[in-house]
């Protein structure tokens, strides 16, 4: 969350002179509201289904620079599609995701005490991060540009 997915997604399509496709933006336009709203609505659970089913037609649809939601991992079906793909994880530590986020803004999964949230959601995540990452890329202190080069830096080096 805050990481820069989205910004450094859209330079490195650029970059790779192809397309860009997020699954949030996705699912906000399939179900005509929010994330947020989602989560209110029909709980953790159902938020999940959708993404999942996302990311699924994503990955079939779309040859480009996909960028997923930080939960997309958590489903073990999701994580074997991956498997055999490219994917970074855009790294950052809790001090950089408040500076970039305050950590104030609609993050359905950080309401209540945001910052113990946000280290509780990293421990429990980051090995799933890891285990399907062709690379892991940190963002602290970097800006859009310098985490776009760091990305295909990597990505270079380690083939899929």
């Amino acid at each position: 969350m805050g990481v820069g997915k989205s910004t450094v997604g859209r330079l490195l399509a650029e970059h790779l002179g192809v397309g860009y496709r997020d699954t949030d933006e996705d699912i906000v336009a399939e179900q005509g509201r929010s994330i947020a709203d989602i989560f209110v609505d029909e709980g953790e659970p159902a938020f999940r289904a959708i993404e999942k089913r996302a990311v699924r037609r994503a990955i079939a649809e779309h040859d480009g620079v996909l960028a997923l939601g930080g939960g997309a991992i958590l489903d073990e079906d999701t994580r074997a599609l991956l498997a055999g793909q490219r994917v970074v994880y855009l790294s950052m530590d809790v001090e950089e995701a408040v500076k970039r986020t305050g950590l104030n803004v609609a993050r359905p999964l950080l309401a209540v005490n945001p910052r113990r949230q946000w280290r509780e959601l990293m421990e429990a995540r980051r090995h799933l991060y890891e285990e399907v990452a062709t690379a892991v890329v940190p963002t602290d202190a970097r800006g859009p540009e310098e985490v776009t080069q760091a990305v295909l830096d990597a990505v270079e080096l380690k083939e899929a």
